[in-house]
């Protein structure tokens, strides 16, 4: 990808937009997994439910091929379960036992492990730019 600094005021309203969302859930987050992690697991999924009603008619159009492919669709509920439910999941379960500042700062060292996922895994080696973005 060609990265560039930019100043462009759109692009950095929604990164900055992104860092408190993450603040948000941090702390919300936070408020639901005291309730206990089976409560906050709970409160997970129907806060997942009040979004999927939430998206499903922006998206449901642009998904209705899947619908006639079961491939597709057994590949779209894969995706579903590996990067939304197992992952927040784990997040209640790491946020009903650890402190707000110790689940933030391991919340911050994703990219890190991520980066070294792509290195070990798939042979992915990041540029010197690359890693100081």
């Amino acid at each position: 990808i060609d990265v560039k600094w930019s100043s462009d005021p759109i692009g950095l309203f929604w990164a900055f937009l992104n860092g408190a969302l993450f603040v948000g859930y941090i702390v919300l987050g936070h408020r639901v997994a005291r309730a206990g992690a089976g409560d906050g697991i709970a409160g997970l999924g129907a806060a997942m439910a009040v979004a999927f009603l939430i998206v499903l008619p922006i998206g449901f159009s642009d998904a209705l091929p899947a619908f006639s492919a079961p491939p597709l669709l057994i590949a779209a509920i894969g995706v579903g379960i590996c990067s939304s439910v197992i992952p927040y999941i784990c997040d209640q379960l790491a946020m009903s036992r650890l402190p707000r500042s110790s689940f933030a700062l391991m919340l911050s060292l994703l990219p890190v492990t991520a980066t070294l996922i792509g290195v070990i895994v798939l042979r992915q080696i990041p540029s010197p730019t690359d890693c100081i973005g």
